[in-house]
This record gives structure tokens, sequence and C-alpha cells, in this order.
């Protein structure tokens, strides 16, 4: 059997196969009233169409933990219980047909109060009237780039709201009906923040060496373990570095593939279970070397050096090069962004040319 198409189990659960889909913001929720963070046709649509493609695992996009954790005035929200019943309806389907329901918790940090990008994705004032911005928090009073707000750097009492807020929408996710939670701690927003020295400039216990500075991410963690069934699994997605040190000499400038690999070990000993290795995101002009399967390499040094089960990402496009990455043990599976949202059925296309089989709906069956 192609390596792509055995499932793969984790605690107590059984994904049906390795082809997973990665979190993509969407920016289509309300962006304020009642709704506001609240998940409708759109998303329903948006992932019922992989689901009946045969995608194994479906992590929804980064959903906020809180409503300044947003990216923008339209990203899903999961701090209300209004929020919940609309996720409900899609994790019925999806497990409907046979697909495991995943959810990203986020943070946006100092990236937040942006525009949607078809709009620009620029910074909203959070003082401008109707505007919808807000001010956006971090570590350190550190402007994510040019024309973006300074954020308002968390006190220590602030931080453990946040690590709260963590906990209690992981039990939302619950009783939502996910299977999985990813905490997002990748891409420059709130985890990633505290993570790197490029952005954390404190002085306190949550800033300066690299066991202060994990300090937050680790919280999280376990305020989400603490509340997250022990029979389930806890993914954590993190982008392995900066790419920062990678172009300068300078060891303060970013995190690195080698933080990634200790923190991995850390993580590990935490109750996570899966790395989502990814990379990017903190730095605005960081000059990154994407090209097909860019990142696999850095998901390979954790799953060989800590031991980590991870998930790799980063411009796979094709069967056979998902495949290559699973049989030569690079990887525990394939999470497909862009991809995905150019093929729905990109799973059903791959068992065709490689010889696996998916779950097909019972109306589609007449062309399976």
């Amino acid at each position: 059997m192609s390596a792509l198409f055995e499932p793969y189990v984790l605690r107590s659960l059984t994904i049906p196969n390795r082809i997973w889909m990665a979190p993509m913001c969407q920016y289509s929720a309300e962006a304020s009233g009642p709704d506001a963070g609240v998940a409708h046709d759109w998303h329903f649509a948006h992932y019922a169409a992989r689901a009946a493609g045969g995608t194994g695992l479906i992590l929804v996009e980064a959903t906020a933990v809180s409503p300044e954790g947003r990216i923008s005035p339209a990203d899903l929200g999961i701090w209300n219980d209004r929020q919940v019943a609309a996720l409900r309806r899609i994790t019925d389907f999806l497990a409907g047909q046979g697909t495991v329901a995943g959810i990203q918790l986020a943070h946006a940090g100092r990236k937040g109060s942006t525009e949607r990008p078809w709009l620009g994705g620029g910074p909203i004032e959070a003082d401008a009237p109707g505007s919808g911005g807000w001010q956006p928090l971090g570590p350190s009073p550190l402007a994510f780039d040019e024309g973006h707000p300074v954020p308002a750097e968390l006190t220590t009492d602030q931080i453990q709201v946040v690590v709260a807020q963590f906990a209690d929408a992981a039990r939302r996710a619950l009783a939502a009906g996910f299977q999985v939670a990813e905490i997002h701690g990748a891409h420059g927003y709130l985890i990633g923040e505290f993570l790197s020295p490029h952005s954390n400039h404190r002085t306190d216990a949550y800033g300066g060496s690299f066991e202060n500075r994990t300090r937050f991410a680790l919280e999280v963690v376990d305020a989400v373990r603490a509340v997250w069934p022990e029979d389930l699994p806890l993914f954590f997605r993190i982008s392995a570095t900066d790419w920062l040190t990678e172009n300068e000499a300078d060891e303060r400038d970013g995190w690195t593939a080698d933080d990634t690999v200790r923190f991995a070990r850390e993580l590990r000993a935490h109750g996570v279970d899966l790395l989502d290795v990814s990379t990017g995101g903190l730095a605005p002009r960081a000059k990154i070397p994407a090209a097909p399967g860019f990142q696999v390499p850095f998901a390979e040094r954790v799953r060989t050096e800590a031991g980590l089960p991870v998930a790799a990402v980063g411009l796979i496009t094709e069967p056979a090069q998902a495949e290559k990455i699973l049989s030569e043990d690079r990887a525990d599976a394939v999470l497909l962004g862009r991809e995905l949202l150019r093929n729905p059925y990109f799973a059903r296309s791959a068992a065709r040319e490689l010889g696996g089989e998916v779950s097909v709906p019972q109306q589609y069956g007449r062309a399976a």
C-alpha cells in the first residue's frame, strides 16, 4: 500500500490516511455583532468539499481564542458558545465522511488588527471610527513592520489571562466535536513572538534565556493538555526557523532550527503528540528560499533528533512527491495547503495515481 494511505494512530485516534489539510485562514466570518467570529455557509462548504475529497484530517483555520487574538476582524473565533454551535455543524459533517476534524487555536499577537488580504492586509487603526480595529498585544513593544502599531506589552497577569483563554478555547473545541487540537506557535503570531529573541526583548521570567522565552508556550501547552482528553492528540505548529540567523551571524536575530529540535523535546515531555513544522512569518523581510518541499528538512530533523512525530508542509503539490517524503521516513504525514485550495479532491486523485483507497461519499460511488 502507498504510504500516503496507511492509517495513522495517535493515542486512541485513528486518522484514515496521511493526506491532511493545513490550517488556512478564510477571513470570511462576520466582523462584529453577535455573529462575530462565527462560521457560516462559506466555511461549511469549504471544509465539506475537502472531506468529500477524501482528506484524512482537516485542521480548521487559525481560530482566535479571544477577540483581540484575531488576525483580522473577519477571523473565526472560539471564545463563545454561539461560535461552538456553528463549528459543530462542520465537525458533524466531517465525521460523517470519515474525516477527522481538528482545529488550530490561535492568538495573533502583534500581527492582529489587520485587513483581509484581498483588501491589502494592512493594519487597521484601533481608534479609527467604525474601523473594527483594536490595540494588538505582544511580548515586547516592537511593531511587526513599518506602519504597524506598536503592540501593548503584556504584563505577567495578562499572560496568565491568555493562557486561560487557550484552555477555555480547548474546552469549547471539544464541545464543538473536534478530535485534534493544534496550538498555533508559528508564523510570528503571539506564541512565536515569545519564542524568538527577534521579537521578545523582555527581561523578566518570560524573556532572555531559551527557558524563559519558551515558558509561555509551555504554559499554554500544559493548560490545554489539562483540559484536552487524555485519549485525544494535541499538536503544536511551529516555525522551525525565522530565516534570520541562517542569513546573518547574530544569534539574537531569531529562532533557529537548533532551537526547534531542543524545544520539540520539551513539547514531547509536556504531552504534545505531533509537531506541525513550518517556517518563517516573524520578520517581514527575511529571505526565504521557497521551493518544492523546502521545509521538509526541518520536519525530518525534529523526527530524527527529538523523536517527536511530525507533519511536513511547504509546496507539497504532487502525489509522488508526498509519497516520497513518507516512504523515506522524513515525516509521518503531509499537510497540504494551497494545493487543496486548487484541488479539493487531491486525496482521490492521489489514490488513483498511487493505488490507494479513500472514503468516497455514497452519492459519488458510481464515479469511484
